[in-house]
C-alpha cells in the first residue's frame, strides 16, 4: 500500500525547471480530476507552460514564486505545488495549486507530501499559509480542513473555465500564531472586506 511506504522512500519536493515542463504536462494530462472539478474541462494542451509562467495579479506584491514537484522516479511526477512567498505581506505564503496523483489518493501520501510542503515553506519564513478552495470541491475542502486550515471569507463568483465558482479563502497560522494578526496584515481576507 502506498501509504505504508517508509518515510525515507517518500519523494522529496524540488523546484521545477523549464526542462520539467513535459513531465508536468504529462502529470496534468494523467490526473485531470482537479481541472474537471474546478473548471469543468480537462487540462489544456499548454497547462504546464501556463502554470510555469503564471504570476500573482498586478498590485499583489510577492517575494518569490515556486513551482515544486515530487518525482517517484527519474521523470515520473507524482505531485506538484505552486507556492508564493511573502504574498501581500511578509511571512504570508500562498498555495496556488497542490495536486497529488489520483493513484495515491486515500493512502496518506497527500497528507505526507503536504507536511513536506509546509516544512519547506516554514524553513523559508512562512508564518501563515493561505489558499483558496472552490466551494463544493468536497474532497479538497475536507483535505484542507484536516490539514489545519480555517475559512476566513468567501470570494466570488469567479469564472474558471466553463464554471462559475465561489472560492473559500482559508488560512493556517503556524508556530502558535493566531489568525487575527494575519487579518491585520492582509485586509482583503477580512470577513467584512469588500
Amino acid at each position: 500500500m502506498a501509504g505504508d511506504r517508509p518515510q525515507s522512500q517518500r519523494p522529496e519536493p524540488r523546484v521545477l525547471r523549464e526542462s520539467d515542463l513535459p513531465a508536468l504536462q504529462r502529470f496534468f494530462d494523467g490526473n485531470p480530476e482537479y481541472f474537471l472539478a474546478v473548471s469543468g474541462e480537462p487540462p489544456r494542451a499548454d497547462e504546464a507552460e501556463r502554470e510555469f509562467r503564471d504570476v500573482p495579479p498586478a498590485g499583489m506584491a510577492y517575494r518569490d514564486m515556486f513551482l515544486l514537484g515530487w518525482f517517484a522516479g527519474d521523470d515520473e511526477l507524482v505531485a506538484m505545488a505552486t507556492v508564493v512567498g511573502d504574498l501581500i505581506a511578509e511571512h504570508v505564503w500562498h498555495i496556488g495549486l497542490f495536486i497529488v496523483a489520483t493513484a495515491l489518493h486515500g493512502g496518506g501520501e497527500a497528507h505526507a507530501m503536504y507536511a513536506q510542503l509546509e516544512d519547506w515553506m516554514v524553513a523559508r519564513g512562512a508564518h501563515w499559509i493561505r489558499l483558496g478552495v472552490v466551494v463544493g470541491n468536497a474532497r479538497a475542502e475536507r483535505f484542507w480542513a484536516r490539514s489545519g486550515y480555517a475559512q476566513v471569507r468567501e470570494r466570488g463568483p469567479l469564472q474558471m473555465g466553463q464554471r462559475t465558482n465561489l472560492l473559500r479563502v482559508m488560512v493556517k497560522p503556524l508556530g502558535g500564531r493566531a489568525i487575527e494578526p494575519y487579518l491585520a496584515l492582509v485586509a482583503r481576507d477580512r470577513p467584512d472586506a469588500p
